[in-house]
């Protein structure tokens, strides 16, 4: 008896998606978002854990958005515990994607805090589009425990994230500028000068930030 077409597509489709070759994995992930189906769902969410392209991981993630969240959720939810970094960072991607917001409460202040930097970010941006009307505040007590980690890069996703939640930022941040550590105080400056000059860019905000620090210290030592 033949194969039913349709059956031949999904396993053509699920061997794309292992190939060797990064543009016939993405193609495979372009087809499956294309015409979902919900036994795609466990292999896009396997590969997202371990494919090694960008590009490629987006398209999975793209591929997810297009199957019904009641199924993808929950898998997801299950994801973002894995031990595996990028199965975690991935999923919480996926997850600011989607944008069920039944996906908060897995959205927990150890990711927000992760050691792995993308993961971290990741968290960050899901939170953000994840979090309840009125625990903004608390969200943003959290975030702010993060200021001055990292590099450029993952300090201007934490302000990007901190910015989004907007005014309710600025007590923590307030606070945040009289910190012990230089570095969280230096980022704490840039991200409310952000706050207030959304086109001043994040690093003329950190060059601001460092003129201000020092024109404070020179003052103090002055009196």
């Amino acid at each position: 008896m033949p194969i039913p077409k349709q059956d031949t597509d999904t396993v053509r489709a699920l061997q794309g998606l292992e190939n060797r070759s990064s543009s016939v994995r993405l193609q495979a992930a372009l087809a499956v978002g294309t015409t979902p189906d919900p036994r795609f769902i466990d292999k896009l969410i396997e590969r997202c854990a371990i494919e090694p392209e960008f590009y490629v991981r987006e398209m999975l993630t793209w591929a997810l958005t297009r199957h019904s969240a009641s199924m993808t959720v929950p898998e997801l939810l299950i994801e973002v515990r894995s031990e595996r970094a990028q199965a975690r960072s991935q999923a919480l991607h996926t997850l600011s994607k989607i944008g069920d917001r039944q996906a908060w409460p897995a959205i927990t202040r150890a990711l927000l805090t992760d050691a792995d930097d993308e993961v971290a970010r990741s968290a960050w941006r899901a939170a953000v589009v994840l979090v309840p009307e009125g625990e903004e505040p608390e969200l943003a007590e959290v975030l702010t425990t993060q200021l001055g980690r990292g590099e450029r890069e993952t300090q201007l996703s934490l302000s990007r994230a901190l910015i989004a939640l907007g005014e309710v930022i600025t007590p923590t941040l307030r606070a945040a500028m009289t910190d012990l550590d230089p570095l969280v105080r230096q980022h704490a400056i840039a991200t409310e000068r952000l706050l207030r000059t959304p086109d001043a860019g994040f690093e003329f905000a950190i060059e601001e930030a460092k003129r201000t620090m020092t024109l404070g210290t020179t003052s103090q030592e002055g009196r």
